[in-house]
Formats: C-alpha cells, structure tokens, sequence
C-alpha cells in the first residue's frame, strides 16, 4: 500500500490540547446536532450540555428538529431545544457554535444556514469518515464508535466528573451506535469505556428498557408492513424495502419509529447489504444502508450526497415517487455488488 493510501486510510484523531484551549477560552456556547437525530445526537448533545454547564458556560442548544418521543427519556427536562428560525440573541451572545456527530450540511437542515451566516468559532466534533467542510475547526475521531466516546474523552480532558446525569445519554450513544455491542465497530475498547460510563452511573438494563422495551402498537404495526414490503435479489445478497407515507399514517406511527427497521432485514440469511427508502412529508426519500460484506456504506451514500461508515450510512434522495426513487438507488447497488 503506498503512503497516499495509508494516509486516506489512516483515521483522523482530535487534538485534545487544541479543544482544550478552545473550550476554555468561551463563555457563551451554543450547541446543535443533524436533523432526524439518534442516540448518538440526542446523547452526545446532553452529554456535552451538561460537562459545559460544570465548567460554568453559559450553554444553549438550537436544533432542526424536535426530539423523538421514543428518546424523550433522555431529556426529560426539555434541554434540546427546537428552533424553525434561531431566536438573534442566541446567535449574538454566542462566541462559539459547537456541531456534534455530523460534518455533513445535507444533515444540519435549516441549522446550515445558521452555522454558515454565524460571525462567532465554529467547532465540530464527529466520527463519520465522510463529510463536508462545514468552515469550522473539526475534531474528528474515524477511529471512534461513536460521537459519544468523543464527549465522554472530552469529559476527561477538561477535568470534568462524569455524573450519572452524562453517563445515561452517553452509555445510549455508545451502545446505539455499536448496535448493543454487535457491530464490527466494536471491541475490546469499547468494552472498556462502556465499563467506565456504567461505572460513572449508567444504568444499561434501564436504557434498553426504555429504548427497546417501550414500543407502541403503531410501531409494532409499522414493523409489520415493512418487513412484508422486504425483497431480495442477487442471489439472496442484496435486500430492500421502504416505507411510505401512508405506512406511517395507517399505523398512526411517528416518523421515529422507522429508526433500525433496516437492521432487521439483515437476520435473513445471505444478506450482504440492505437499504430501506423512508418517504419524508417535505419530499424525497431518506435513504438507509447497512453492508455485511466489503462494500462500503459510506461510498454507496456518498453518490447521493450523503455520508457515514463502511457498515452503515444515509442519504437523502429527491425523487417524487417510490419507484424513481427504488430504480436509482437500486441500480447503484446492482451495478456495485456484480
């Protein structure tokens, strides 16, 4: 391998001493993360919030969205706060505008804009491989499992006890975003940390009964309809379904509750790569794919403008029907894995 290569494939890791600096010299902190979040987002949002808010900052969130009620228990005091137009003292007190678990603007919704007319720092703290310039100073990790490692490791960094209050939002990023510890992307070390954010007062029983254990009939139902929707082809390799909007409403389900259904799709035996389309009431299709094989995620999602690992990413694709939208990115796909 020749050292081009080694340099594309080498992850990028944070400067520690550099965020340090950064933290300590602001006051006023405003916080977002991407639209249609998960629990790396919601989790590392909170996590951060509240180490900021130990050190004294003045700290605010502004997001694109509000959060989904299946991780409500993250935030039960309403800290995320949900914004259609970013109120203009909260962008002229601010001195540094943090982004977390994204460097994609596809992802940041109305929150783009914001972050490129705002006059303050721009930092960025992130784990996807892929991204955009997004004209800040970026703390990347590629290495890490989630943005959540990344604010437990900053925690540390500025001298800041992990109280139950981070571990529970950060122990939930962690465990997500490794699928409950199933994933390639874990090992040894993350064993390690997620030792260290139990001991710190996480509670992982109680977690996953609140995120897996608490499902609604509309889920459940929903569930139903798209794994009787799933076909697959090539052999048994590739696999795909979708959801319409009329899925959600007939269920009475909550866009939310799409989250993972993809997973699914991959207990069926020979599956190397799925995707699922999840039709948006603003247009377009959502698009999610999951690889068991060398087929990177990333790259399939990156022709759509789109971002994330080698075993998982998405996009958004801007197609007006359901079968414009299958026979593009099933063409992709079919073109990628013969």
């Amino acid at each position: 391998m020749c050292q081009a290569e080694l340099a594309e494939n080498a992850p990028m890791q944070v400067d520690w001493p550099r965020f340090v600096e950064l933290i300590r010299g602001r006051r006023q902190i405003l916080l977002t993360t991407h639209h249609r979040p998960d629990c790396d987002a919601v989790g590392s949002e909170l996590g951060m919030l509240r180490i900021l808010k130990r050190l004294g900052k003045q700290v605010r969130t502004a997001n694109p969205f509000e959060v989904p009620p299946n991780l409500q228990f993250l935030d039960p005091d309403g800290l995320l706060q949900h914004f259609t137009k970013v109120p203009k003292d909260y962008l002229d007190s601010a001195d540094l505008l943090l982004v977390l678990d994204t460097t994609a603007w596809a992802q940041l919704g109305d929150m783009g804009n914001v972050i490129r007319a705002f006059q303050g720092d721009v930092a960025v703290m992130d784990h996807h491989v892929s991204g955009d310039d997004l004209g800040g100073t970026l703390f990347k990790d590629t290495s890490a499992e989630a943005t959540g490692r990344l604010v437990f490791e900053a925690a540390g960094h500025l001298g800041v006890e992990v109280t139950p209050d981070i571990a529970t939002p950060l122990f939930a990023a962690l465990a997500t975003d490794t699928g409950w510890f199933r994933f390639s992307s874990t090992g040894a070390r993350t064993y390690e940390l997620a030792a260290r954010i139990v001991a710190a007062g996480a509670e992982p029983d109680q977690i996953y009964k609140d995120l897996y254990e608490c499902e609604t009939l509309a889920r459940i139902n929903l569930t139903g309809r798209v794994l009787a929707k799933t076909k697959a082809e090539l052999d048994g390799r590739l696999i795909h379904t979708w959801i319409s909007l009329d899925d959600f409403d007939t269920c009475g389900a909550l866009p939310g509750d799409s989250e993972d259904l993809i997973n699914m799709t991959l207990a069926v035996a020979g599956t190397e790569f799925a995707v699922i389309l999840v039709e948006q009431r603003t247009g377009g299709f959502k698009l999610s794919f999951r690889s068991r094989c060398d087929l990177d995620c990333s790259k399939i999602a990156a022709q759509f403008n789109g971002g994330g690992h080698k075993k998982a990413a998405g996009a958004f694709l801007a197609a007006k029907t359901i079968e414009e939208a299958q026979s593009k990115v099933l063409d992709v796909l079919r073109k990628a894995m013969q």
